[in-house]
């Protein structure tokens, strides 16, 4: 069985307050976009012992396969419901340290294909559960859906929000910005006005009243990725923001713009919101 991780942005993100566990509390709307990894999850048939196999291809992923998303989804499931072994297919297209939230969508999504795969008949409510065992963002991309979110980023409300008729670029450089690294630059607040009181503006309305609270200390130590911002508003963006912890950077427009050669060696996508 098959299916398609996409991404997602984040409309504005404000770091709260540092929590006892070490995380932080933050308030952040999040946006899914149309671009995607492939993931294919598969009963296996032959008898070794590894009782999830997992294939990649496409982007390297660091690390050892063991820490992958995909395998510790199917791992939290395998401990309730004894699964059958299976093989894993992930092809990987959404560039890493980002802030796109690609990892998380393959964990969330390893987790509803498990569910079809093997019949499990889990509710969406069951499914953020174990989301959130995975990882902050991952919980999102159960229903997938606009969401405004606090907590860690994994207390979710439903969001009446549409850019289907809007177009984005995204831009990341050969930068990776460590989410360890962003936080250490950003000193907590709660900010004056909240998102949920501004994101029912049009994106036009945006600049100056929704902001990424890491793009100070990240702009700072990486002006390269503040440049891309510039050019993106250069270019008749009508909002433009890096995403999470960075270090992708996203414009809305409000027609569909061919600006790639500006960012001549860094990943480029474009297309329409959904």
């Amino acid at each position: 069985m098959l299916c398609f991780p996409n991404a997602k942005i984040n409309i504005g993100l404000n770091i709260i307050t540092r929590r006892p566990d070490n995380f932080h509390n933050v308030e952040t709307v999040f946006y899914p976009v149309p671009l995607s990894d492939i993931l294919e999850i598969i009963e296996k048939q032959d008898d070794s012992e590894t009782k999830a196999e997992l294939i990649l291809s496409g982007k390297e992923i660091p690390g050892s396969k063991e820490t992958n998303l995909c395998i510790k989804a199917y791992q939290l499931l395998d401990a309730d419901f004894n699964l059958p072994p299976v093989k894993i297919y992930l092809h990987k297209i959404i560039p890493m340290g980002a802030g796109l939230g690609g990892g998380s969508s393959d964990g969330a999504n390893a987790l509803k294909l498990i569910d079809q795969v093997f019949d499990l008949k889990l509710t969406n409510l069951q499914l953020a559960d174990y989301a959130s065992q995975l990882g902050s963002d991952c919980t999102f991309f159960i229903e997938n859906k606009p969401a405004f979110g606090t907590g860690k980023g994994n207390v979710l409300e439903k969001l009446v929000l549409n850019l289907s008729e809007k177009y984005l670029v995204l831009v990341k450089p050969q930068v990776f910005v460590g989410t360890a690294e962003a936080y250490e630059g950003v000193i907590p607040q709660k900010p004056l006005t909240s998102i949920k009181q501004v994101i029912h503006l049009s994106p036009d309305n945006w600049k100056g009243k929704i902001i990424n609270d890491f793009e100070k200390s990240v702009f700072i130590k990486h002006p390269e990725i503040k440049t891309i911002k510039e050019t993106m508003y250069g270019q008749g963006a009508v909002y433009a923001s890096m995403t999470g912890s960075g270090s992708a950077v996203y414009g809305i427009f409000e027609k569909e713009v061919t600006i790639k050669h500006f960012f001549e060696g860094m990943f480029y996508w474009g297309g329409k919101l959904v």
